[in-house]
């Protein structure tokens, strides 16, 4: 069996200058009236997908539509109020997109852990002053 050694290569191996599994790509997305965005993602695949930590899924709507372009490429999008999105760069991508998607879930899985064990104990105190009378039944003095 031949296999090709990893010569510092990533997972994917994108063409250089084209979109593509793997890439680092910042576009422009241009409004009917002209207004401009600009977005920077990794495309990934869908099962690392998180767009919020910069990694957009291939198969959606704008992953497909500049799939295999080149920089510098305006294509039309008509997505909310984008009318087209233009190329700006396209690098390989430097992050693990497998990676990262592990460590974001271990993050909220840990964060949900924290908030049910602060809930539970905010539970259990409310519970012990009601139940042996944690409040002072005498009025407040006035002053």
């Amino acid at each position: 069996m031949n296999q090709r050694p990893n010569l510092g290569r990533s997972r994917y191996d994108p063409p250089p200058g084209l979109v593509a599994l793997g890439t680092h790509v910042e576009v422009e997305l241009i409004s009917e009236t002209g207004e401009t965005e600009q977005l920077t993602f990794d495309i990934v695949p869908d099962r690392a997908a998180d767009f919020a930590a910069g990694f957009l899924g291939a198969s959606t709507p704008l992953a497909q539509a500049i799939m295999g372009r080149p920089i510098g490429a305006r294509l039309p999008y008509h997505r909310a109020d984008s009318a087209e999105v233009r190329i700006l760069s396209v690098t390989r991508s430097q992050r693990d997109p497998d990676q990262s998607a592990a460590e974001a879930r271990q993050a909220v899985t840990q964060d949900a852990v924290v908030r049910a064990k602060t809930d539970d104990l905010v539970q259990l105190a409310l519970t012990v002053n009601s139940k042996w009378g944690g409040y002072d039944p005498e009025p407040l003095e006035p002053r």
